[in-house]
């Protein structure tokens, strides 16, 4: 069994090297690891610090770049194409969330329990969310379950994990943060079930980092419609 973990990068320069770290010192039982880094235009030098871990671990980290950002989406899409693992999972290259749950994760799925598992940071663990994020993430995973018949209470979480061979069979096409929205409406319109887990979450503000934006609320929104009505 292997697992490729895909970690979207633009201008992460003050948190990348720290999760690559945390990443490659996951240990799992019986599962061989990938680290896929799909760096997404950064300009602060984020890709050279990728570079040089990469060197370090030259037979786990694998870099791919784009000369161009063109967003999130476009970057996982991107680290997707490479990955060669039997599971992918999705890591963010800040420190909101922690590898160590990487086990927790995984087990539905090594269990045979489901195809999909998603990390919640709102499934009865007291997470410290900020009020305006909270609010929004629900009125947001409301609506995606209205729309599309789920059970989910985060689905703008970044923990996101696959077995394989279902991305075969869900046509991605959005590049920014809509890509969140698209790819869960489109696992559940599928058929495909979304076990969640609960996860820690150690938000960051904006100014740490934090790029996501209320526009970007309002284009889940019309993805998540477009998806229900015309895709």
């Amino acid at each position: 069994m292997k697992l490729s973990v895909v970690i979207p990068v633009h201008n992460e320069a003050s948190t990348i090297e720290e999760v690559l770290d945390k990443v490659v010192a996951v240990e799992l039982e019986n599962i061989e690891k990938e680290i896929i880094v799909s760096d997404d235009g950064s300009t602060d030098g984020s890709l050279d610090l990728v570079q040089r871990s990469h060197l370090a671990q030259a037979d786990l980290v694998k870099v791919y770049a784009s000369p161009v950002n063109f967003g999130k989406g476009a970057a996982v899409r991107h680290g997707f194409n490479f990955a060669t693992g039997d599971i992918i999972l999705i890591q963010d290259a800040d420190l909101e969330l922690n590898p160590q749950e990487y086990d927790r994760l995984l087990a539905p799925i090594l269990a045979g329990e489901c195809q999909v598992v998603y990390g919640s940071r709102f499934k009865g663990n007291g997470n410290p969310v900020p009020l305006k994020s909270r609010l929004a993430n629900k009125f947001l995973t409301i609506l995606t379950n209205i729309l599309f018949n789920g059970r989910l209470t985060d689905m703008e979480t970044a923990y996101k994990v696959f077995k394989a061979e279902i991305l075969q069979n869900i046509k991605l096409k959005r590049v920014g943060f809509d890509f969140e929205p698209e790819i869960t409406a489109k696992l559940l319109k599928a058929g495909y079930h979304i076990r969640e887990v609960s996860i820690s979450y150690n938000p960051r503000t904006s100014y740490e980092g934090k790029k996501i934006g209320w526009r970007d609320g309002v284009e889940a929104i019309w993805t998540l419609i477009t998806c229900r009505l015309f895709e």
